[in-house]
């Protein structure tokens, strides 16, 4: 049995009209969304899912739940190209040591030698590491990168390309 602190600890997904995994919400959010009939749920068995009582009602919540309201695909850009940006995508650590202290940004392909100020080309790096690189390229230095620098992508293009990975991870 579980209590009602652990229920309203869960979290459940949310589909778009067109079952593309947009994000996960806490139970009282989706609780509101199927109350009001902007969303329903995609599972109807009662074995993955909650009930939730209340003086009135008795209410299942699944742990899908599809919108039926038609959402408004916000404009998203791709971020400029800065510190703060390159920081966030490189998880704030050195992408040659690993290191998160005295962090500045390397050109991958130098700018001298025609590389460009670009999300592909431009990564975090330590002090000690972009001075240790210099005006090479990391195989010229011997140096590898820990992950291939690349664009920033949509946040629900992430969380649905994870969501697939997990549920056939789950499958397997």
């Amino acid at each position: 049995m579980t209590s009602a602190m652990q229920v309203l600890e869960q979290s459940v997904v949310v589909f778009s009209q067109n079952y593309l995994p947009l994000c996960r919400v806490n139970i009282k959010r989706a609780i509101v969304l199927l109350v009001t009939n902007k969303a329903e749920p995609l599972d109807f068995s009662t074995q993955s899912g909650w009930e939730v009582h209340s003086p009135s009602l008795v209410l299942y919540v699944p742990k899908h739940i599809r919108l039926t309201i038609a959402s408004i695909e916000r404009m998203w850009k791709v971020p400029v190209v800065n510190r703060r940006e390159v920081l966030r995508r490189d998880h704030h650590s050195c992408q040659y040591c690993g290191s998160s202290k005295h962090l500045t940004l390397d050109h991958v392909i130098p700018r001298s030698r025609g590389g460009q100020h670009t999300w592909d080309n431009v990564v975090a790096a330590c002090v000690r590491c972009n001075s240790r690189k210099g005006d090479r390229t990391p195989q010229e230095a011997g140096m590898p990168l820990r992950t291939k620098p690349k664009a920033p992508v949509h946040p629900t293009l992430f969380f649905a390309e994870q969501f697939w990975i997990d549920m056939q991870a789950n499958l397997e």
